[in-house]
């Protein structure tokens, strides 16, 4: 699996990205996982033309006690095996890799 990883967080920083990605809504279906949506506007033409019947389309991320992960598959919620559900295009990747960085610069935390 393909993944971005950000690891030795302390205790009161991963708190602190914790509450944030609480704060973002991010769809939790089990502890410690949560699902990023994909912007619409970033989806291949495949996965747009299986949006209704699979989508919505989504990365995971993952929390540890002191770490992060974008896992940089895309997946979709209605379907388990699909054509549509495939590695993160560049631009997917490079979004998907700032939005967490984004999220973890605004909470000051220095890694």
């Amino acid at each position: 699996m393909r993944s971005y990883l950000v690891e030795e967080i302390n205790s009161q920083d991963m708190a602190k990205i914790l509450d944030s990605i609480s704060q973002k809504a991010l769809k939790r279906p089990v502890e410690g996982l949560y699902w990023m949506m994909v912007p619409q506007d970033l989806l291949t033409d495949e996965q747009k033309a299986h949006a209704g019947q699979c989508g919505p389309h989504y990365m995971a991320v993952e929390v540890g006690d002191d770490w992060i992960k974008l896992e940089l598959l895309v997946r979709c919620e209605k379907i388990i095996r699909c054509d549509c559900i495939s590695y993160a295009t560049n631009e997917q990747r490079e979004t998907m890799i700032n939005f967490i960085d984004q999220l973890i610069r605004n909470q000051d935390v220095r890694v």
